[in-house]
């Protein structure tokens, strides 16, 4: 395995900020991953571990090791006569697993088509979209504990699973490196198009017969259609979170804002749509230098061009303080700021 000295990231982090790492290696087998924990030249220094790149924010150069995840394989673990269930190595892309299942028939992640990163960090973020989250389709992960370089393997109770959260943020935060997945899919479609613009999009595609291709095919031409390709101008998707309050503060936020955009939530609460508070508040489309909102979708901030993480962090906190001014509620960010 080749440790590569003052390595730029510019191309591995899906904003685009040009930070370096101090030392960078990529590793392929979990083998790979255990020998470097061991070297004693990078045991006591800070490990960073890099996926897609996609929810990521670098505000500067990282003094210590990363390692990026390039474990792949996309293999059928077991079945039975409802259920599938798919091993996948943590360094394969997310969406590259959507497709496996979606062409196979296998229903459960079709709503997460077009979600950018690795299979890796799925976990961590508790990834979602349009009504789906993975912890309703995860049975375990398995991981390698940086400081013993022993394996451990998580349930989905394990994971402590919550919106955009689990263990891997809280109490284990920067304790494992993700190797892979398994996850239960139904052989028989239970369809869900209840949520967002699913239903319109596939009237809009002339599809007479729902089916999970025809769901994955909606997601995906939202998205497209809301949401900049990385390739062209640098993002990581949604920077912010869609934030929850209690019933009580969401009916005083109705009376003072009528039209304000809210999802009932299983224990009772409101979870209101971030990116509706941050364009009442005008930051829709707004530009500073090259760190702007995006367009068609607020809760999405951009790198036109050389924007620094800073300048982008400051945007960030900068749409903090104006919605908590105009709303009273605390948006949380997604992104993972290094």
């Amino acid at each position: 395995m080749k440790i590569e000295p003052d390595f730029s990231l510019k191309h591995l982090n899906t904003f685009g900020i040009d930070a370096k790492a101090k030392y960078f290696a990529r590793f392929e087998s979990s083998d790979e991953l255990i020998k470097l924990l061991a070297s004693k030249d990078f045991k006591t220094i800070p490990k960073f571990i890099l996926g897609g790149g996609s929810n990521i924010l670098f505000c500067k150069d990282y003094d210590g090791l990363v390692l990026k995840n390039g474990i792949l394989g996309i293999d059928i673990d077991a079945e039975d006569e409802n259920h599938v269930y798919i091993k996948t190595g943590a360094g394969e892309e997310w969406h590259k697993l959507v497709l496996f299942a979606v062409n196979n028939g296998y229903a459960g992640i079709e709503n997460m088509s077009l979600i950018p990163g690795s299979v890796g960090a799925g976990p961590i973020q508790n990834i979602g979209a349009y009504g789906v989250e993975l912890k309703d389709v995860l049975v375990e992960v398995e991981a390698i504990e940086i400081e013993t370089g022993h394996l451990r393997r998580f349930t989905n109770e394990d994971c402590k699973f919550g919106y955009r959260n689990s263990i891997f943020k809280g109490e284990e935060k920067d304790k494992y490196i993700i190797t892979s997945t398994t996850i239960r899919l139904n052989k028989h479609s239970v369809l869900n198009t209840k949520y967002g613009a699913i239903e319109e999009e596939i009237k809009r595609m002339g599809v007479h017969q729902i089916s999970i291709k025809a769901i994955s095919d909606a997601v995906i031409n939202i998205r497209q259609s809301k949401l900049p390709d990385p390739a062209k101008t640098g993002n990581a998707g949604s920077f912010f979170k869609n934030p929850e309050i209690k019933m009580e503060q969401f009916d005083k936020l109705k009376e003072l804002f009528p039209n304000i955009i809210a999802f009932d939530t299983v224990d009772g609460n409101k979870k209101l749509a971030a990116g509706w508070l941050i364009e009442q508040c005008g930051w829709k489309g707004k530009r500073i230098g090259d760190a702007g909102v995006h367009p068609n979708q607020a809760l999405v901030l951009v790198n036109y061009g050389n924007a620094t993480g800073n300048e982008i962090l400051t945007l960030s906190n900068d749409i903090l303080k104006s919605v908590f001014e105009k709303f009273g509620v605390e948006l949380e960010t997604e992104v993972n700021i290094i």
